[in-house]
C-alpha cells in the first residue's frame, strides 16, 4: 500500500479512537481536525471527491476495526458460481456482514438475496486482508472471508443487485469485479475445492 495512504489511515484511526474516548471539548476539536486532514490526504492521493471520502472514511463511531465481507464459493461440475452485477462485471455472491449476522448466516443470506439459491455454508477457505489482494486500495480495513457452500434448493430470481448467474471454468472466467474478487482468489477457491486436506489461508 502507498505510504501516503497508510499514514492517512493511521491518522483517521487515531482521530476516531480519540473521539471515542475523550470528553474534552478541545481534544474533540483537535481529533475532528485530524479526521478532516486524513480525508484531505486520501482525496489528494485518489481523486475521490472529498465528501465521498468523508462518507466512506470518517462516518463511523467507536473504536475503529476492519469491516467484514463474506464471499460464497459454490461449485457445480467443476465450475464456480458467479453473479452478474448491474455494472457488467461478475463476482462471487456476497457482501458486508450485517448487524446481528454471523459469518455463516451472512453468507447464506447474501447468496439467497443475490441468486435465489438456498445453501449450506460448510467451510472457511480463507480470511484475507483485502488491501493486500484487491484494487483499488480502500481507505479502511476489510477482512474478506471466503466460504465454501453447497446448494440445497432455490432458483435464480432477478433482483436489484444481480441480473443473472453463471457457472464458469477457471479458463473461461468473465470480466471480474476486481475490487471484490480477482483471478488469483478464484483460483484459490478451485484449489480448495479440489484439496480434501485444504487448510484455511489467512493473512
Amino acid at each position: 500500500m502507498d505510504k501516503w495512504l497508510k499514514l492517512a489511515i493511521e491518522i483517521q484511526s487515531i482521530a476516531q479512537n480519540g473521539l471515542t474516548y475523550t470528553n474534552n471539548v478541545y481534544d474533540i476539536e483537535r481529533y475532528e481536525r485530524l479526521r478532516d486532514i486524513s480525508a484531505e490526504m486520501v482525496n489528494m492521493k485518489t481523486d475521490i471527491p472529498i465528501e465521498k471520502v468523508k462518507n466512506l472514511f470518517c462516518n463511523e463511531t467507536g473504536y475503529q476495526t476492519p469491516k467484514l465481507d463474506t464471499r460464497a464459493v459454490i461449485f457445480k461440475d467443476n465450475k464456480i458460481l458467479l453473479v452478474h452485477e448491474n455494472n457488467g462485471t461478475w463476482s462471487l455472491p456476497g457482501g458486508w456482514v450485517d448487524v446481528l449476522e454471523s459469518i455463516k448466516s451472512n453468507t447464506v443470506k447474501e447468496v439467497k438475496e443475490e441468486t435465489g439459491l438456498d445453501v449450506l455454508a460448510k467451510k472457511v477457505i480463507a480470511i484475507q486482508d483485502r488491501n493486500k489482494h484487491n484494487k483499488p486500495i480502500y481507505a479502511y480495513g476489510v477482512c474478506k472471508i471466503f466460504v465454501l457452500c453447497d446448494v440445497i434448493g432455490g432458483k435464480f430470481e432477478k433482483n436489484i443487485e444481480t441480473t443473472e448467474i453463471g457457472y464458469f471454468a477457471i479458463d473461461e472466467l468473465p470480466l471480474l469485479a476486481e475490487e471484490k474478487n480477482n483471478k488469483e482468489q478464484i483460483e484459490m477457491c478451485f484449489h480448495a475445492m479440489n484439496d480434501e486436506n485444504w487448510q484455511v489461508q489467512f493473512d
